[in-house]
């Protein structure tokens, strides 16, 4: 037993690491466990780490453009730095296709709104600034093996860029530098921890046993476990009135050397691509990261059992990445041997995150968050101290939820909006946001 934890928090990764910097900057005593290694080991170090705005809900583009500060100023952020070295901000910009199915004034209306500059480019402008790229409209998305797969383009597409979006070089290593802030303020981390039972006592969590058997005892703890975190929440019974579910999804993303134009070194930007039904974005070493963006054509392949999931790629799933990829990129030479990765995100039905109180007095969650949340896990754990502070002043979340007001804008985010008991979002359906 651990005396004297206040919150115990599960998952290590980048968001629970967050929410334990922000509880132990409050004065609180913290326990993180983690089932893995070390921080991040798990679906956070598989992460695109994609920082940007391009989302379809007024508070998740507000979550998302005060997050950025923080990586801009990562050690200002930490209040320490890592003496095993910091991860970086690497600025790009943005470049987002239009389709028929998607329009601009969805997220442009936002980003006016909260006063997040852009431009508009026509098909000219597209062609002239990035000659790399077929300007041509393809969409809808269609595997390899679909006869239109070669069809000759439907017209041309529009953008919109945005400056200030970019990625992060490590997103282990963004994990590994929060855990060090964390502890720098007395959390403590124990890792191959896994979480086998939840303790109750008189109605409320007071702890949970892990697979040694043994007991940790807190009032209060917080499932941040990624993939695994369903499963926790059924262990602890928090699941019994949730509208928005969760559920791991596993994910392929490769590498591939970038053409000519499209390296880091050149200035490309992060494309999102949802006429072929792909994003791309170069990185370190003279390779692009190319990703899904979830298309209607494309069999989403959710696992009942996050710990027996295939971690290896396989070749239609990079056939089909490699061949859309050539369709956008005419000069990309397909590579003959998969370079890349396998791993499981926890996706929200409305792929929107969940943060929020359970049924479970003293159980909370930071859950559904992997692919579209990395970038806000510096919110994501001020988010949960806000919660959890009027939660356990007898606020009623569920009916009145808090507001938390943004530093960089004065503007108020309404946490309900990621209540386990909402609307599902209208969102794009992707874990692109």
């Amino acid at each position: 037993m651990i005396p004297g934890t206040d919150v115990l928090i599960i998952g290590a990764g980048v968001i629970g690491s967050a929410v334990a910097l922000e509880f132990a900057r409050s004065g609180r005593r913290v326990t993180v466990v983690d089932r893995g290694p070390a921080p991040g080991a798990g679906s956070t170090s598989s992460s695109s780490a994609i920082i940007r705005f391009s989302y379809s809900t007024l508070d998740s583009v507000l979550t998302a453009w005060e997050s950025a500060p923080y990586w801009n100023d990562w050690e200002g952020y930490l209040g320490v730095r890592d003496p095993d070295g910091m991860c970086r901000f690497i600025p790009t910009g943005m470049l987002l296709f239009d389709t028929p199915e998607f329009s601009f004034d969805r997220i442009t209306d936002l980003w006016d709104d909260v006063g997040i500059a852009y431009e508009t480019l026509d098909t000219e402008q597209i062609a002239a600034r990035y000659p790399q790229l077929d300007v041509g409209r393809y969409f809808p998305p269609k595997t390899v093996d679909d006869p239109a797969f070669a069809d000759d383009a439907r017209g041309t597409v529009t953008a919109i860029h945005e400056s200030l979006a970019g990625f992060i070089d490590d997103p282990m290593l963004a994990a590994r530098n929060i855990a060090h802030a964390a502890r720098h303020h007395g959390a403590t981390f124990r890792f191959h921890a896994e979480v086998v039972g939840v303790e109750m006592t008189d109605g409320r969590v007071s702890g949970v046993r892990l697979a040694d058997g043994e007991v940790v005892h807190a009032p209060i703890v917080i499932n941040v476990g990624g993939p695994h975190s369903a499963r926790l929440n059924a262990l602890a019974g928090a699941d019994v009135d949730m509208t928005i579910g969760h559920r791991p999804l596993r994910q392929e993303v490769f590498a591939a050397p970038a053409p000519d134009g499209l390296a880091l070194d050149d200035g490309a930007p992060i494309i999102s691509d949802l006429d072929i039904g792909q994003y791309f974005r170069p990185q370190v070493g003279g390779t692009l990261l190319v990703g899904g963006t979830e298309p209607a054509c494309d069999e989403l392949e959710w696992v009942d059992d996050p710990d027996t999931y295939d971690e290896h790629t396989t070749v239609e799933k990079f056939e089909t990445t490699m061949y859309r990829l050539a369709r956008r990129v005419p000069e990309f030479g397909v590579p003959h041997r998969p370079v890349g990765l396998a791993a499981l995100y926890d996706v929200a039905d409305d792929w929107v995150p969940i943060y929020d109180r359970s049924a479970v007095p003293g159980w909370f969650m930071a859950c559904g968050t992997s692919g579209n949340q990395f970038k806000n896990a510096p919110l994501a754990g001020k988010f949960m101290v806000a919660i959890v502070d009027a939660v356990e002043s007898g606020h009623d979340h569920d009916h009145d939820p808090v507001r938390f007001v943004g530093e960089r804008t004065g503007r108020s985010i309404d946490l309900g909006a990621f209540s386990r008991r909402r609307t599902p979002a209208s969102t794009s359906g992707t874990v692109m946001g």
